[in-house]
């Protein structure tokens, strides 16, 4: 089996002032950290490229689009996967997708060691609302820039692991990890840009909000044998507070690595797929021990039917 060392890249806060070049710097920055750490795959969050624009309420839709990448890689991207291909550091990434269709999508990407983009995923779990809503401490209108991602949650064999991708709130729904683990995933990458701040709750603690976040995390990785890697952009962007919390979990859901700060900070592990194998094989042998016959609830209802 193969043994990789992992990177998470957490990014700190991206002002809405900032040029993508600037934040593509320190994109190449952490990268060449993750390089003399011997770091053979590095991880970035959701949304890398630009602030969390979501905040910000927009009627204008060419204001929107500027938040928007119409290609990958692109001008300003190219540098990233040429440093990443010289350095032979496999890569992904969260950006905001404009298709020459003109959808949009909340997308991340992942490449090999070549700098070759090898899978695509699109965000599925938006969460959020539409219109402007006056009784939230800040707005999150992915619903409103975003469509629900259509390319599902497949996985790819890169590098010689079977690698999954998600993104943000989707690693609060468990149904994102075991569509992958019915594929064999061996590592699911997940960037995510969470407010520190409940927007509807202002008295929920940070403290609260981790422990969510890495209870996700750590519960998808050991009920499907996987390592899992959970990335941040953090600090605070134009007033508004991010949430770090990194962290690289093991296939039995122990944490391996985790940030410290809520700045550009470079973690890594050194993962050995093989451990994945003894909780494929056992516990969570889906062949032998799922019962497929008392789940269709899960795939033909979307909302809470209570008993009569």
């Amino acid at each position: 089996m193969t043994k990789l060392v992992i990177g998470g890249a957490q990014m700190g806060a991206i002002q809405k002032a900032d040029s993508r070049e600037a934040v593509v710097a320190r994109m190449i920055d952490l990268l060449e950290q993750a390089a003399a750490k011997g770091v053979e795959m590095l991880v970035y969050p959701e949304l890398a490229l630009t602030t969390f624009f979501p905040r910000w309420y927009m009627e204008d839709q060419a204001e929107v689009d500027q938040w928007f990448e119409r290609e990958m890689p692109n001008g300003a991207t190219q540098p990233l996967f040429d440093r990443a291909r010289d350095l032979g550091i496999a890569i992904t990434f969260g950006y905001a997708e404009l298709t020459p269709e003109g959808r949009h999508f909340n997308t991340s990407i992942v490449t090999d060691r070549k700098g070759e983009i090898v899978g695509k995923y699109r965000k599925v779990h938006l969460p959020g609302h539409v219109e402007y809503d006056p009784e939230r401490s800040h707005q999150h209108l992915e619903k409103r820039y975003f469509e629900p991602g259509d390319l599902g949650f497949n996985v790819w064999r890169n590098e010689g692991v079977i690698m999954g991708m998600a993104i943000c709130n989707d690693r609060r729904w468990p149904e994102t990890y075991r569509v992958m683990g019915l594929q064999g995933v061996e590592l699911i990458t997940l960037g995510y840009n969470t407010p520190s701040v409940n927007s509807q709750m202002g008295d929920e603690g940070l403290a609260k909000r981790l422990f969510h976040s890495k209870l996700s995390l750590q519960a998808g990785a050991y009920q499907n044998a996987t390592f899992v890697a959970g990335i941040a952009k953090a600090g605070v962007e134009d007033g508004h507070p991010l949430m770090g919390g990194s962290v690289i979990v093991d296939p039995n859901g122990f944490i391996l690595a985790e940030a410290s700060s809520e700045e550009d900070e470079l973690i890594f592990a050194p993962c050995d797929f093989a451990d994945c194998a003894f909780g494929k094989s056992t516990i969570f042998d889906f062949a032998r021990h799922r019962r497929i016959e008392h789940y269709g609830r899960i795939t033909s209802q979307t909302g809470v039917i209570e008993p009569a």
